[in-house]
């Protein structure tokens, strides 16, 4: 929609073929249905390592201003919270109806209902490099233009976006190079022998990745625990790095700190100090003020005790290894919740076959945009961002 919009803002005639019977439905969801823009603190650090050189020049093409001017020349007020970005509305639908509104104002032809399949160069144009016109075969029809600017996305997202990776099938018949693609900004489903809450529970924590003894990933936050495994915004930051270890079989574990405001020095007074209630209470009533009831009986369960216990038959090395549970809940992780419960996908079309106007290397009327390129962002609005970067830089590139 957004190269839509700066393509026809530009004087070029566009056509959108749309796969669902609806234009954003997956933008409509995002943010947790407020749509989380993008964000103040950009840069191209906040994305995967293999494309933090290239973010960095296109960020400085059309960065957080740009989106911030363009949802103002669609009508949307943006506030800041944290500087995460959203609209006044805190409705991610008002953001789609604005580009909906604009695609008509500008008379965007929309075709609902029909599935990209191929993209073919036609064939009394192959002797005029430069001035190729193409043919876009569907499921239903083909259709001649002269740009062609594939933004299918990726493969993630719940099965009413139709997210099925179409775009892939038809970039590889192009010639591009595929990257191996894995869901990101994910949860994380536990190896069913670990112990796990019987109901949902949040909590704020330290969360590590570790495979072995070497931290690949680390992050702090609102951390969801359930009966199948663990997600919310810290796993989800940390996904991208830990996905592709899952996927090659190699054992990966969380180690969660349940208390992240205390140091070391801190715990350890505050362990010394709780020695002193080892008294006729019970196990479950001693730890009763320490934490949320569903994470205390994770580590009861764990320690193989009963609840039930006086403290002072339990002895101090026992209460000891209690403590230090909750300092480092170690879990095997077993998978990844899969592509439809993912906020993005990582891989995809290699950064070696697209320009910096977003065409690809083969063939200059042809671009890539979005999430089906090998370009991933960190939760907080830095996908959103590509989209619109990479949307406006193509719109615009297509329309001269």
């Amino acid at each position: 929609m957004c190269a839509a919009v700066y393509a026809a803002r530009n004087g070029a005639d566009v056509t959108i073929i749309e796969k669902n019977t609806q234009l954003g439905k997956k933008l409509s969801m995002t943010g947790n249905g407020r749509c989380n823009i993008s964000n103040l603190d950009m840069n191209e650090k906040r994305y995967n390592a293999a494309a933090e050189k290239r973010m960095k020049e296109w960020l400085s093409v059309y960065g957080v201003l740009d989106v911030i001017r363009f949802m103002r020349s669609l009508g949307i007020v943006v506030k800041s919270e944290d500087g995460y970005l959203y609209p006044v509305s805190g409705q991610a639908t008002t953001v789609v109806d604005a580009f909906k509104n604009e695609l008509g104002r500008l008379g965007v032809e929309v075709i609902y209902g029909e599935q990209a399949k191929s993209i073919n160069v036609l064939d009394d144009t192959l002797d005029e490099p430069g001035n190729e016109r193409y043919l876009v075969i569907t499921n239903q029809n083909s259709y001649e233009a002269d740009r062609v600017i594939i933004a299918t996305g990726g493969l993630s997202g719940a099965k009413t976006t139709m997210s099925t990776g179409d775009g892939y099938y038809i970039c590889k018949k192009l010639g591009l190079t595929i990257k191996d693609t894995y869901p990101a900004l994910v949860g994380f489903k536990a190896d069913p022998d670990e112990i796990m809450p019987e109901n949902g529970v949040r909590c704020t924590a330290n969360i590590s990745f570790l495979l072995g003894t070497e931290v690949i990933a680390k992050e702090y936050g609102e951390l969801q625990l359930t009966k199948d495994g663990i997600s919310g915004i810290p796993v989800m930051q940390a996904s991208g790095k830990v996905v592709k270890f899952l996927a090659e079989g190699k054992p990966i574990y969380a180690s969660i700190n349940f208390f992240p405001d205390y140091d070391d020095d801190d715990y350890a007074g505050l362990t010394k100090e709780m020695m002193r209630l080892r008294d006729d209470r019970s196990l479950e009533e001693f730890l009763n003020g320490i934490h949320n009831s569903q994470i205390n009986e994770m580590i009861i369960r764990r320690t193989k005790m009963s609840r039930t216990m006086k403290m002072k038959n339990i002895s101090e090395s026992m209460v000891q290894s209690i403590f230090e549970n909750y300092r480092n809940y170690k879990l095997k992780l077993a998978d990844t919740n899969g592509y439809q419960q993912s906020q993005v996908t990582s891989g995809g079309v290699s950064l070696g076959d697209i320009r910096d106007d977003m065409t690809i290397v083969s063939n200059n009327g042809i671009f890539v945009v979005g999430e089906l390129v090998d370009v991933d962002g960190r939760c907080g609005g830095y996908n959103l961002q590509w989209a619109f970067t990479s949307g406006a830089i193509a719109g615009t590139v297509a329309s001269i």
